[in-house]
């Protein structure tokens, strides 16, 4: 009777150190695991998203949490304190009611933004005189521009949307869109342009598929190459900024995404264009020279 009493309270001893080490292991798990958040542009989100993908599978424990929402959420998410990391496709100096002073930019890459029609208008080419009359609302049919009888109907990004601010102030040559529904992402106008006959809008390059029809523009094409040449002018800069200098888990990452690997690899799959490529650079102000180095 003794004896198995004792083996019974030896089984218990080792059903709780077994819980203990259990509990350890998990605790340590835990405590290993990081992650962080990235909130912003939609027009950069797909490519934070894709590399946090292979980042978080090449490092155990880690998790990026990427959201949307524009990119005037991303900067003041970032100024709050409220996030790691903010998406944005504005310089924070363009962005009203921002301070910029702590916040540090660090230029990912950059997106050319084309115009996009639904495939019925029967437009595959406008002049900018054109496309500033559609847009401010002047011309109102698509057959007086060449295409067919079809009533013309605008869709605007939200107006704290970095693409909508690029596509106003380089596509329409500084002139605001006229009041239209507008909506929130990028994916979204995409969809919405494919299924309405008369639709147009803009979207970054990455958006552009088999659904929609993108624009020439006076002769040029929106394509990378003339986005790098700046013959093609509606493009950005894709920021993420950090308030103040990025460390732990935030600078690993910002560093993962500008190694060459990523660059010739994610951003040639999903038509973003590194920072390097480029033959020319702009300023907040807007400001155009030819990138130093570059013949």
């Amino acid at each position: 009777m003794q004896k198995r009493r004792m083996i019974k309270w030896l089984l218990v001893a080792v059903v709780i150190l077994a819980g203990i080490g259990s509990y350890t292991t998990r605790s340590k798990q835990a405590t290993n695991q990081q992650s962080i958040t990235a909130v912003g542009s939609t027009a950069l989100q797909p490519l934070v998203e894709a590399a946090s993908e292979e980042y978080s599978a090449e490092h155990s424990g880690i998790f990026i949490n990427v959201q949307g929402g524009g990119s005037g959420t991303g900067l003041s998410q970032i100024e709050s304190g409220a996030v790691q990391m903010g998406n944005s496709d504005l310089f924070a100096q363009e962005k009203a009611g921002i301070n910029p002073q702590k916040l540090v930019d660090h230029k990912i890459a950059v997106v050319g933004v084309t115009p996009i029609v639904n495939k019925k208008v029967g437009i595959h080419r406008l002049t900018s005189k054109q496309l500033i009359a559609i847009f401010t609302g002047k011309v109102k049919n698509w057959q007086q521009v060449g295409g067919k009888n079809l009533p013309i109907t605008l869709i605007n990004r939200t107006q704290g949307s970095g693409t909508r601010v690029t596509f106003e102030e380089y596509g329409l040559n500084g002139r605001e869109s006229a009041v239209a529904q507008e909506q929130d992402s990028s994916g979204t106008v995409r969809q919405i342009v494919s299924s309405t006959p008369g639709a147009i809008s803009y979207v970054s390059f990455g958006y552009v598929n088999k659904d929609v029809q993108p624009i020439t523009i006076n002769g040029i094409k929106p394509t990378e190459r003339n986005v790098m040449d700046n013959d093609w002018k509606i493009w950005s800069y894709e920021h993420i900024y950090t308030n103040g200098q990025p460390t732990g888990l935030t600078k690993k990452f910002l560093h993962y995404l500008q190694n060459d690997h990523i660059q010739k690899t994610l951003f040639n799959k999903l038509g973003y264009i590194s920072v390097k490529d480029m033959q020319y650079q702009r300023t907040w102000q807007g400001k155009i020279s030819k990138r130093s180095g570059v013949e």
